[in-house]
C-alpha cells in the first residue's frame, strides 16, 4: 500500500508540481512590441499645410490636417506609451528636398529633431544622397566638415545621428556597404527575450535619382536579392522577427484611404513577391499611405506591407507578437494614425479644419521650440523679395508628368542663365519641380525667395553641353522609354516638339523644332540642363554623352534672376511640347 495518503498535502502538491512540466497545457507567454514607422518626412519640421485624406461617410476623401515635427514627437511618444517594448524606425528620405528651415542648415535640424523624438533607425533613400555621399556620412558622425557649398554649422555644433543608418544594398568600391545593412534589437530577458532583425536598403535606382558625382564608387545592390541573403543571417544570429525598412514603395486606386491597399501596384510589390521569411516590409518613396497583406514568396505566409505617407503626416503602428520558444511572430497587425495637428487654409475659399473622429496631438514643447529657432533663422531668407511674375505658373498635367507652364518659365530661366555659355535649348524635368508645384505672387506679382525654393529646393548646378540633333531626339525619346515614369522635359522659349505615345518606344518623338526650323541630326547644338540630369539622373543616360561642359549658376539663382525683370515677367502660355497621341 502506498505511502502518499499519509504525507502532508502540501508536500503532495510538491511532488505534482516536480512530476508536471511547468507550464503543461498552458500556452507559453508571447512577447509584444509596437514598431513605430514613418517614411519621407523631407525636413518637414513646421507643419507643412498638408492633409491626410480618408473616406467620410459617403465615401469621399475628406481632409484631415495633419504634420510638423512637434506634433509628429506627441504622436510618437503617445504610442510609445502605449508599447512598452517598441522601436521607431524610417524607410528614407529622412532629409533632402526639404524645407527651408531645414535645408539652409544642411539638414543639421532635422537629424536633431530625430534625435529628440527618439528615432533608433533609418533606411537611407535616394534623397540622403543629394548633397553627396561625404556628407551623407557626416549626418551620421557629426562635425562641421564643409562638403557642401552652404557652410554646415551655423547655428549650433552638430554632433550627429543618435539613431543608425542603414544601407544593406549601397557598396562601396571594396565590397563593405557604407553603412550597415542589418541591426538586431532585443526585447525581455530570459526565456522571454526575443530579437528582431532589421534590414535596411534603398531602391536599386537611386543612382538614377542623384548627382552620380556625389555617389561616385557606390553601387546601388538588387533590392530582393539583397534581402534574401540577409534573412538566414539574421535568422542564424536569433532574430525571431525579420523587419524590412526599404526605401521603395506601391500606390492605391481609388479613394484615398490610409488603412487600405485598394488595387497597390508599384515596384515594390515587385520584390515583395521575392521575399520569403520576412514578416513586415516598412516602405515609401511613392509618398502614399497603404496597410498592405502582400503574398510574397509563399502565398500560405503573407508579409505585412506598410507606409505612413509623406511629411511625417502619418505614423504607422505596427503590432507583433511573438512567440520566444518557436522563434516566429503568432500575429501582427497595423494602422496608420493621423498626426493631426491645427487647422489651415490652403485656398481663399475653403479650409481644412480639424474633426473630432480622430485625436488631436498637442505639439510638444521642446520640439517646438526648438524648430522656431531654426525656422527664425531662416525667415530672413524666405521673405527676402525675389522678383515678379505677370500671374500664376503651374506644373501641368496630373502635377508631375508635364511641366505646364512653371516648367516652360523655369527652362526660360535656365536659358537665360547661359547664353554666355552658348546654351540655344535648356530643359527642366517635371519632376524636378516640387510642391505646392506652383508659383503664386503676392500683390503686385511680388515672390519671396520662400516661393522659389519651395518649388527648387535642390540647388542643382546648371550645365551646358553640346549634342546633336540625332542625341537631342534621342534624349527627348527617354521621356516615354518606360525605364521610369513617363515625364515630358520642358523645353525654354523658340524650342519645340511633339509626341506620339501610340507609336512603339523609341520612336515616339514626331517633331523637334528651334525657331520654327526643324532640328538637323547632324547638327550640334548647346544645351542646358541641371547637373543631376547631365550626369543621368532621372534615367535620361543620353545626357551624360555630351561634350564640352560648362558649369553655370545654381537653378534657383537662375530663376531668381530672370524674374528681377521690370516689367514683372509673363507666364508662358505656348504649348511647347505637345501630345499628339491620338485619342
Amino acid at each position: 500500500m502506498s505511502n502518499l495518503r499519509t504525507l502532508p498535502l502540501a508536500f503532495l502538491a510538491l511532488l505534482a508540481a516536480c512530476a508536471t512540466p511547468q507550464g503543461a497545457g498552458q500556452p507559453a507567454p508571447t512577447v509584444k512590441v509596437g514598431l513605430l514607422a514613418i517614411n519621407d518626412f523631407h525636413g518637414a519640421l513646421e507643419m507643412p499645410r498638408q492633409s491626410v485624406f480618408v473616406p467620410d461617410e459617403k465615401g469621399e476623401a475628406m481632409p484631415v490636417p495633419a504634420g510638423g515635427a512637434a506634433y509628429l514627437a506627441s504622436a510618437i511618444d503617445s504610442l510609445k506609451a502605449q508599447h512598452p517594448n517598441h522601436l521607431v524606425v524610417s524607410a528614407g528620405d529622412l532629409i533632402g528636398a526639404s524645407q527651408l528651415a531645414s535645408a539652409l542648415f544642411l539638414d543639421e535640424p532635422s537629424i536633431e529633431v530625430m534625435n529628440r523624438i527618439g528615432l533608433d533607425f533609418n533606411a537611407t533613400g535616394n534623397h540622403e544622397f543629394d548633397r553627396g555621399q561625404d556628407e551623407l556620412l557626416r549626418m551620421q558622425s557629426g562635425g562641421c566638415t564643409q562638403h557642401t557649398a552652404r557652410k554646415p554649422c551655423q547655428v549650433e555644433p552638430f554632433k550627429g545621428a543618435q539613431f543608425k543608418f542603414l544601407a544593406a544594398n549601397t557598396i562601396k568600391p571594396d565590397g563593405s556597404t557604407l553603412f550597415p545593412g542589418t541591426a538586431i534589437r532585443s526585447f525581455g530577458k530570459g526565456r522571454n527575450k526575443v530579437d528582431i532583425g532589421l534590414i535596411g536598403l534603398t531602391l536599386q535606382g537611386t543612382g538614377e535619382l542623384v548627382s552620380p558625382e556625389g555617389i561616385k564608387g557606390l553601387t546601388f545592390a538588387n533590392e530582393a536579392a539583397t534581402i534574401n541573403a540577409a534573412v538566414p543571417r539574421l535568422r542564424a544570429a536569433g532574430a525571431d522577427a525579420i523587419v524590412v525598412v526599404i526605401h521603395e514603395g506601391v500606390r492605391t486606386k481609388g479613394t484615398p484611404d490610409p488603412q487600405g491597399c485598394e488595387g497597390a501596384s508599384g515596384a515594390l510589390g515587385a520584390i515583395v513577391n521575392q521575399l520569403d521569411g520576412v514578416d513586415v516590409v516598412v516602405s515609401g518613396h511613392t509618398h502614399w499611405a497603404y496597410i498592405c497583406e502582400w503574398p510574397g514568396k509563399n502565398p500560405a505566409r503573407p508579409i505585412l506591407m506598410t507606409s505612413a505617407g509623406v511629411f511625417g503626416t502619418l505614423v504607422t503602428e505596427i503590432n507583433l507578437e511573438i512567440d520566444p520558444r518557436d522563434s516566429r511572430v503568432v500575429s501582427r497587425s497595423a494602422r496608420n494614425v493621423i498626426v493631426q495637428s491645427e487647422a489651415y487654409r490652403p485656398a481663399v475659399d475653403r479650409v481644412s479644419p480639424n474633426t473630432d473622429r480622430f485625436p488631436r496631438f498637442s505639439p510638444r514643447a521642446d520640439i517646438a521650440d526648438y524648430v522656431a529657432k531654426y525656422a527664425e533663422a531662416a525667415r530672413q531668407f524666405a521673405l527676402r523679395p525675389a522678383g515678379r511674375i505677370g500671374g500664376e505658373a503651374v506644373r501641368g498635367g496630373d502635377g508631375s508628368s508635364t511641366g505646364g507652364t512653371l516648367g516652360s518659365l523655369i527652362a526660360d530661366a535656365q536659358l537665360a542663365a547661359t547664353t554666355g555659355a552658348g546654351a540655344q535649348i535648356a530643359f527642366m524635368n517635371p519632376f524636378g519641380i516640387r510642391a505646392p508645384w506652383r508659383l503664386a505672387p503676392g500683390e503686385n506679382g511680388a515672390l519671396t525667395f520662400g516661393d522659389l525654393y519651395k518649388i527648387q529646393p535642390f540647388n542643382n548646378v546648371l550645365m551646358t553641353q553640346t549634342l546633336t540633333g540625332a542625341q537631342l531626339r534621342r534624349v527627348l525619346e527617354q521621356n516615354f522609354d518606360g525605364i521610369g515614369p513617363n515625364q515630358a522635359l520642358s523645353p525654354s522659349r523658340g524650342f519645340a516638339y511633339s509626341f506620339d505615345l501610340s507609336r512603339p518606344v523609341g520612336s515616339r518623338i514626331v517633331s523637334m523644332t528651334l525657331d520654327g526650323k526643324p532640328i538637323d541630326d547632324a547638327a550640334t547644338y548647346r544645351v542646358t540642363t541641371s547637373d543631376f540630369l547631365a550626369y543621368g539622373g532621372d534615367t535620361y543616360s543620353e545626357l551624360s554623352k555630351g561634350t564640352d561642359r560648362v558649369i553655370g549658376i545654381t537653378d534657383l539663382a537662375a530663376l531668381e534672376a530672370w524674374l528681377q525683370a521690370i516689367p514683372a515677367r509673363p507666364v508662358p502660355q505656348e504649348d511647347r511640347a505637345k501630345d499628339v497621341t491620338p485619342r
